[in-house]
C-alpha cells in the first residue's frame, strides 16, 4: 500500500469515524422521540382506551376533547401561569443581569447562587415550596410561632389563589437561568458604544432602554422560547406541589394528559391534548427557528 493510499483511508476514517460513533444515538433518537411523536398522533385517531387499538374513529378525539370542561380548565390555567411566569421571570432575569453587570463586589458568589434553583429538579422544587406554603407546617405556621397570630398565607389551598403558588415556584427556579443569558448578552455588547452614547449626554435610563435592550433582542427571543416551553410541559412542579388541586384549580394540559392517558383510560383524548400541546410548542419555535436561521443567512 502505497503512502498516498495510508493517507487517503486515513482521511477516509476520520470522515467517517464521528458518524459512526453518533448513529447510535441519532437512532435511538429518531426512535424514541421523533416515531414516539409519530405514533402519539395516530394515536389520537383512534379508539384507544387502556391499551392502543388500531380503529381509526377520525377526530372524535378532538371534539370529545374539547367538549371536557377539565380541558377548558387547564387552557385557562395555562395561559394564566405562562404568562405571568414569562413576563416576571424575563423582566426579573433582566434585573438581576443589570445588577450583576455593574462589577459589583461580590459577583462570583452572587451569581452560583441565583442559578443554583436551576440545578434542582422540579420535583424538588415542588416538594419544598409544598412545605413552605404549607398553612400547617410552613409560612403560615411560622409567623404565628413568631408572635404574628392575624398572619395567613393559605394560596396553597384556595381555589383562585393555587395557580399562582406555581407562578412563585417557578418563577424561583428559573429567573436566574434567564439572568444568565441576560448577562451574557450585556457582556458581549461593545463597550465603546456605550461609551459614546455617555459622551453624547445619555443618562443611564436612557441608555438601557434605547441602546442595550433593543440590542439584547436574540437573548429576550431566547428566553421566550424556553420560558414557553416549561410552562406547556409543566408537570411534575404542579403534581409536587398542588398535585393539580385543590379540585382542578391547578390543572394543566400536561396534567390532563397523563390523567387521561393513565388513569382514565382515555388514550385516544389523551393523545388529541399531547398533540395539541406539541402543535403550541412547533408554533412557537418554528418561527423563532426560520428568524434564526434567516439571521444567519
Amino acid at each position: 500500500m502505497t503512502r498516498s493510499t495510508r493517507a487517503d483511508l486515513r482521511t477516509r476514517i476520520q470522515d467517517w469515524l464521528p458518524k459512526v460513533v453518533l448513529a447510535p444515538s441519532f437512532a435511538v433518537t429518531l426512535l424514541f422521540v421523533y416515531g414516539f411523536i409519530l405514533f402519539t398522533i395516530f394515536l389520537s385517531f383512534t379508539g384507544s382506551k387502556m391499551l392502543p387499538i388500531y380503529n381509526f374513529v377520525g377526530f372524535t378525539n378532538y371534539r370529545r376533547l374539547w367538549a371536557q370542561e377539565n380541558w377548558h380548565i387547564a387552557i385557562s390555567n395555562i395561559a394564566i401561569f405562562a404568562s405571568l411566569y414569562i413576563v416576571i421571570c424575563t423582566a426579573l432575569g433582566l434585573l438581576l443581569a443589570i445588577f450583576l453587570d455593574q462589577k459589583i463586589r461580590g459577583e462570583g458568589v452572587l451569581r452560583p447562587i441565583y442559578l443554583y434553583p436551576m440545578a434542582l429538579s422540579f420535583i424538588v422544587t415542588g416538594t419544598a415550596w409544598k412545605w413552605f406554603l404549607d398553612p400547617g407546617i410552613g409560612l403560615e405556621r411560622i409567623m404565628r410561632l413568631w408572635g404574628w397570630e392575624s398572619f395567613s398565607f393559605t394560596w396553597i389551598k384556595d381555589n383562585d389563589m393555587a395557580i399562582y403558588t406555581i407562578v412563585i415556584a417557578a418563577v424561583w427556579q428559573t429567573s436566574g437561568f434567564v439572568m444568565a443569558m441576560f448577562l451574557a448578552g450585556l457582556r458581549g455588547i461593545d463597550n465603546e458604544i456605550l461609551k459614546a452614547a455617555q459622551i453624547d449626554g445619555a443618562s443611564s435610563f436612557q441608555l438601557y432602554r434605547r441602546i442595550v435592550i433593543p440590542m439584547l433582542r436574540p437573548a429576550f427571543l431566547s428566553a421566550f422560547v424556553i420560558l414557553s416551553h416549561l410552562a406547556i410541559k409543566s408537570y411534575d412542579l404542579v403534581i409536587a406541589l398542588t398535585g393539580g388541586g385543590p379540585g382542578r384549580a391547578t390543572e394543566m394540559p400536561a396534567t390532563f394528559m397523563y390523567s387521561y392517558t393513565f388513569t382514565r383510560n382515555q388514550m385516544g383524548v389523551g393523545s388529541a391534548s399531547a398533540v395539541i400541546m406539541l402543535m403550541t410548542i412547533a408554533a412557537i419555535m418554528v418561527p423563532y427557528l426560520y428568524a434564526e436561521l434567516k439571521e444567519k443567512n
